[in-house]
């Protein structure tokens, strides 16, 4: 198992780091996103002070999980909200399930939400014979592709403005020249009647208000308003490490989110929404469901120092700023979380044999630490998976055998030093050639080394002193 996932990732990693026109795609988008942040970071009068906070509320409230978790459970409780714990993606598919059979809904209105990717409720739902639509436009445009979201935030990152207009020319028959504006005007309309007769809106939840029991939902098109405010039942699927204390705490949240998520001071809509419709109220649900999910996030969070993860905003910067994900995309990584917080928390969700290669493909440059809004360090974090996995005896008999021997070749000058550049040039290719992948060029040995330079550079200065 674990060598067919390593296998597809790297076929699918060369295919598109040599698909330079898709990266042309990407980094365009990028470097308007990158534009897009600059400006809205002038909002923060002291941004790493406030960076600081974000990262102190969410360790703190991962140090009191249980104890923050029981606190929101018993609010929303409180305000008439029902609470499922469920321990992997089968118990949440598992009730989600009961509520569609109690309610017979034919199709459920799905908001954008990379839990509901991770327990992979469509294709669940599909087989039951109920019909999951995507509301948010990226997801859309996803499911008629019928792709998977490449990036957390902006799901059809890969995809240029041609591609998506050839696709809803062939599959909805709109003009292959059809603009933004007009996808975006018929998608509303194909959807409107989908929102008005749904039974069941299923959304995720950016964070869990501990001190409220609030929902706190974070968009830009008014979908989520709509999935929520229309069907009788709403049910939220949140990872457990969503909680934060306090309503208070949005403060620092919900700008840094926006401002590191799309570039902007803040999103069109930021919703709490406390359970389902009062009495007296004219909208909402009449039943509202929050699934808390593991799903082994306490997996994660047994580790000592990788648990920092899970204080993650889902705010995809650390993507952006990550060239591995600029140069393979999302969908090479075959996982729902990628970029750097996916390659430190998929193996411990995943399995660390199956996923520890994903911990490897990285440069360990730091850039994805750098954007991080809650200042995660994860360069160091990548480091301590790879370290794990070797400590777990996670490696191949030539990985052991070829560390082994540069070792000791390091650690000896003379050795280091014997043989001729031609010679190491042709065993480094005969080694590592294969790794190292077809279309890259093996750096080459020079023909001369340091110390050879630097004893020529250091005779060179002596005899011009003797000169003088």
């Amino acid at each position: 198992m674990a060598n067919e996932v390593y296998k597809k990732f790297m076929s699918e990693s060369a295919k598109m780091a040599a698909d330079t026109a898709r990266q042309e795609i990407l980094y365009g988008k990028i470097n308007r996103y990158n534009a897009a942040v600059k400006q809205a970071k002038s909002q923060f009068v002291n941004l790493d002070l406030a960076r600081n906070r974000a990262a102190y509320l969410k360790n703190k409230a991962l140090g009191d999980l249980e104890k923050v978790l029981v606190e929101f459970e018993v609010n929303f409780e409180k305000n008439g909200g029902r609470i499922v714990w469920a321990q992997d993606a089968a118990d949440a598919i598992g009730e989600i399930t009961e509520i569609v059979k109690k309610y017979e809904a034919g199709y459920v209105v799905k908001s954008k939400s990379s839990v509901l990717e991770e327990i992979e409720l469509s294709r669940h739902l599909s087989e039951l014979g109920v019909e999951t639509i995507e509301t948010g436009m990226g997801e859309f445009i996803m499911q008629q592709a019928g792709e998977q979201p490449s990036h957390m935030v902006n799901s059809a990152m890969h995809k240029s403005g041609e591609e998506v207009a050839a696709l809803f020319n062939a599959k909805f028959g709109l003009p292959a020249t059809a603009t933004s504006d007009q996808i975006t005007a018929y998608i509303r309309k194909q959807l409107r009647n989908k929102f008005f007769n749904a039974k069941i809106g299923i959304t995720g939840a950016n964070f869990l208000v501990a001190d409220s029991g609030s929902v706190g939902l974070t968009e830009n098109e008014g979908n989520i308003l709509m999935s929520t405010a229309f069907p009788e039942v709403h049910i939220v699927v949140a990872g457990i490490e969503k909680v934060i204390p306090s309503i208070r705490n949005l403060d620092v949240f919900w700008p840094l989110l926006a401002t590191y998520g799309s570039g902007q001071k803040t999103a069109v809509y930021n919703s709490l929404i406390s359970g389902p419709r009062q009495e007296g109220e004219t909208d909402g649900p009449k039943e509202m469901v929050v699934i808390l999910l593991d799903n082994n996030r306490t997996a994660v969070l047994a580790q000592t120092i990788q648990r920092r993860a899970l204080a993650c905003i889902r705010c995809g910067a650390c993507l952006n700023a990550s060239p591995v994900y600029r140069t393979i995309g999302g969908h090479a990584y075959g996982t729902t979380y990628t970029g750097p917080i996916g390659a430190v928390i998929t193996p411990w969700m995943k399995g660390l044999n199956e996923y520890k290669h994903l911990s490897f493909a990285s440069t360990i440059c730091g850039s994805g630490t750098s954007v991080c809004p809650v200042k995660i360090n994860l360069h160091d974090l990548l480091l301590h998976n790879r370290n794990d996995s070797v400590k777990q005896g996670m490696y191949s008999t030539f990985d052991g055998f070829s560390m082994f021997v540069w070792k000791k070749l390091l650690l000896n000058r003379n050795w280091m030093d014997k043989g001729s550049a031609g010679f190491k040039n042709m065993m480094l290719k005969k080694a590592y050639g294969g790794l190292w992948g077809k279309k890259r060029i093996l750096p080459e040995v020079a023909e001369d080394s340091f110390k050879q330079l630097w004893e020529e550079r250091r005779e060179g200065i002596i005899r011009k002193k003797k000169k003088k």
